[in-house]
């Protein structure tokens, strides 16, 4: 009897896990192409940022209500100091992020948009070295060569490269390192109480759109206030069909984030971690598929050296957790209603892989 019920309870966490992995491809993955198929007729990238920001809001803003009234437990709400001093350079850092990445699919292929975006994870190794998150280790050094040689590689002579785009991926990927630094030291201050990432998306999403307001008034003001399809529309369908579907991207957008989370949460940031890697070679799969993308023999080298650093950074990662002792305490009050349990519920020696696992995935996506 005790074998079959630990048979059962091991393939529903099976069942459960490839679940939540396929919701979280489905995001991931749905956002990158609906991004690159929207710019080929919508030019304005940064007012899409802006408007997926909104969605963002809107939902955070009404999951948390929902929490309140069934739970009836009072959600965080950091004070004026707190949220300038503490919250902002992370919402700054994140908008340009996102910002810069939705740019660069008016220029980039998805392919090599996929293969530059995983360069993130060296600059947050840089950073993170700089703000002492991390300690310089030989290893370390193995990682940051690896990913920078594997970069090289599958740019050099890429028979759809192009600069603009690259520059524009590359800087968001250098702008995601200080972003996921400074996610993870805002995560570690415990008295904020923005463990929930509905609390986090809720308190992030509007100093982020303040933050790229005037990015989008300099370069995309003018034109999108003389565009047919927005401003000097004439026909209220073709209004309401662009709205709509930028609509369904902030669904996606806030899907991405939320699923992510809920991944880590539910089995464990290794999880995500591994399952990342899959996704990247997925989409890289689909571009060429799909889109007709052209990925030589070298840029395929280059990718596979660049997910090896990834590889072996998330393995040290795992093996340093697994080596400490002891359980790690909780940081701010446990409640068993809502994802904040989730969240902070594991086995000992995960959260400091979640850490990772969060900065990784979700410098990937959105």
């Amino acid at each position: 009897m005790g074998r079959w019920t630990f048979g059962l309870t091991f393939i529903w966490k099976v069942m459960l896990t490839l679940g939540l992995v396929l919701l979280y491809y489905c995001f991931s993955i749905g956002i990158t192409f609906y991004n690159k198929w929207l710019m080929k007729s919508f030019h304005f990238p940064l007012f899409m940022t802006l408007l997926h920001l909104v969605v963002i809001f809107l939902f955070s803003a009404l999951s948390r209500v929902l929490a309140q009234c069934c739970h009836q437990r009072p959600r965080v709400v950091l004070s004026w100091a707190d949220y300038l001093q503490r919250v902002a350079p992370t919402a700054l850092a994140t908008a340009l992020d996102v910002g810069l990445s939705n740019w660069s699919f008016l220029y980039i292929t998805v392919s090599l948009y996929t293969m530059t975006k995983s360069s993130a994870v060296l600059f947050i190794l840089i950073f993170s070295l700089i703000f002492k998150l991390e300690e310089l280790r030989a290893a370390l050094v193995l990682v940051v060569l690896l990913i920078a040689g594997g970069l090289f590689m599958f740019t050099y002579k890429s028979t759809q490269f192009n600069g603009e785009g690259f520059a524009l991926v590359l800087g968001a990927s250098f702008i995601g390192g200080i972003r996921w630094t400074l996610t993870q030291i805002l995560l570690q201050k415990a008295e904020l109480g923005l463990q929930n990432p509905i609390d986090t998306m809720y308190h992030l999403q509007p100093l982020m759109f303040l933050g790229l307001f005037p990015l989008f008034a300099v370069f995309e003001g003018l034109h999108l206030s003389t565009s047919e399809k927005i401003f000097r529309f004439q026909d209220p369908g073709i209004l309401l069909g662009v709205l709509g579907t930028l609509f369904f991207g902030g669904i996606l957008a806030f899907g991405l984030g939320f699923s992510e989370f809920l991944l880590v949460s539910r089995t464990s940031s290794l999880t995500l971690s591994i399952a990342g890697i899959f996704k990247e070679v997925c989409t890289l799969l689909l571009a060429a598929h799909l889109l007709g993308d052209q990925i030589s023999l070298l840029n395929w080298l280059g990718f596979a050296l660049c997910l090896s650093g990834i590889s072996l950074h998330i393995t040290l990662k795992a093996l340093n957790s697994k080596g400490e002792s002891g359980p790690k305490p909780h940081k701010g009050p446990v409640s068993s209603s809502d994802l904040e349990l989730l969240l902070r519920n594991r086995e000992p020696g995960d959260e400091e892989d979640e850490d990772e696992g969060e900065k990784y995935f979700v410098a990937q996506g959105q």
